[in-house]
């Protein structure tokens, strides 16, 4: 097995220390460290972080592989740090069944980048009206923890509160598509002074909010335990921040583009903008970023919406939703919270890797950095500072919102169970 010897990293951003990585685990973090016939990384005072861990990934695979597959999903997670991803359910077919989850499952594991967690469909089709195969796909080679309809709400209280019941059984998650369907017909936009003036269907913050607060109530009825897919407005941070003063079994994520964002940019009727939820107000970006810095936001989830050229470059209306982001997640969080003071980095490590490994049951990921921990590993030049250059993406796909953009931070290694996946920026 080979040896790796990080020198000078600044592990979670403090002070430099030299990191030994023996084969697939950590084996020693100090200074001074030597190891004979290793192959040593000069850091250089680059920070070293845990593997990235993406709670809200779409990959497409199968069906849309005109979009992303499995393959490219899992070397844009690489180049941004991940070393393990949540593959949600919208494919075609549906991951719905044990054989659906196993093939996502299968491929993420041959391909080797990061390791790949379906989510599997809480019901049929994303139909909403008869539950999946919760327990087949638990106990699938997969082993799926958590269950989501993602691109769809949830909708019916009854299949919802079934669906809570069911995986407590086995200590599973329901991670909800908050929206309201009816108060969202036609929907193209945050509803709100800008929708009023461009004329484009308002798609109010009430719509998350009163699914949101529905949930927590229906967690706690049952004793199970809900996610929060994107949460994306103020009302929300403090339904969730009441829901666990009370105790209730809640989690929550918020995507890099929501913490940055806001709803002015659609001024511009650039479909790259266009995104479920919508991009929302400044007083909503603030809450948001206050709200993950307190802790009442648990995780950042990239919600990585590949799409391609055509489903993008057309007119406003007629545009898919969604953006690409594992590739530029660990650099906007680095602007919004970082730069800001909001998180030091191991906060940011706390956010991107311990805490969504243990909402999503992902062993071995969001571990420590220290000796005998497995070498789940990311080291960031967070000195870097650059325009977003789409061209340079693993992704299969190219609609990112911050082409042309200066962000800080560059990964620069990630390390999957010692193994490169990423050296000095490039893909191995």
């Amino acid at each position: 097995m080979s040896k790796i010897l990080i020198r000078g990293a600044k592990v979670l951003g403090g002070e430099p220390q030299d990191v030994l990585i023996d084969g697939e685990t950590i084996a020693e973090v100090g200074t001074g460290l030597s190891a004979e016939g290793a192959e040593v990384v000069e850091a250089a005072g680059q920070v070293l972080l845990p593997g990235l861990v993406d709670l809200h990934t779409h990959l497409r695979e199968p069906g849309r592989e005109d979009s992303e597959t499995v393959l490219t999903g899992t070397r844009a997670a690489a180049s941004g740090g991940y070393t393990a991803v949540f593959a949600m359910a919208n494919t075609f077919p549906v991951a719905d069944t044990a054989g659906v989850v196993e093939q996502v499952y299968r491929l993420g594991r041959d391909h080797g980048y990061c390791d790949v967690q379906p989510i599997g469909a809480v019901t049929v089709g994303l139909e909403g009206k008869k539950l999946a195969e919760l327990g087949a796909m638990h106990e699938s080679a997969a082993g799926v923890t958590v269950f989501s309809d993602d691109g769809k709400c949830v909708d019916d209280a009854v299949i919802m509160r079934r669906a809570l019941e069911y995986v407590k059984a086995f200590g599973g998650v329901v991670a909800q598509h908050a929206q309201e369907p009816r108060l969202t017909e036609g929907a193209q936009m945050n509803e709100g002074v800008v929708s009023a003036e461009l004329g484009l269907g308002g798609w109010p913050a009430v719509a998350e909010e009163s699914i949101i607060a529905r949930d927590v109530l229906l967690a706690e009825h049952v004793g199970s335990r809900v996610h929060i897919c994107h949460l994306s407005t103020a009302g929300s941070v403090e339904i969730v921040r009441w829901a666990k003063s009370r105790g209730i079994q809640v989690t929550a994520e918020v995507t890099p583009h929501h913490l940055l964002l806001t709803d002015e940019l659609v001024r511009s009727y650039n479909p790259v903008y266009k995104v479920n939820p919508p991009l929302r107000t400044e007083r909503d970006v603030h809450a948001l970023r206050e709200a993950l810095a307190d802790g009442t936001i648990d995780i950042v989830a990239t919600d990585h919406a590949p799409h391609p050229h055509e489903d993008k470059d057309c007119e406003w209306a007629a545009a898919a939703m969604g953006m690409v982001g594992l590739e530029t997640a660990l650099s906007v969080v680095q602007e919004t919270m970082v730069a800001t003071g909001l998180l030091d980095w191991a906060g940011v490590a706390d956010r991107m890797s311990a805490r969504p490994a243990q909402i999503g049951q992902a062993a071995g990921h969001g571990r420590p950095v220290s000796a005998g921990e497995p070498a789940n590993l990311t080291l960031v030049d967070t000195e870097y500072r650059g325009p977003v250059d789409p061209a340079g993406f693993a992704s299969r796909s190219r609609n990112t919102p911050y082409q042309g953009r200066e962000l800080p931070g560059r990964v620069t290694h990630t390390w999957l169970r010692g193994k490169a996946t990423l050296v000095d920026g490039k893909l191995t």
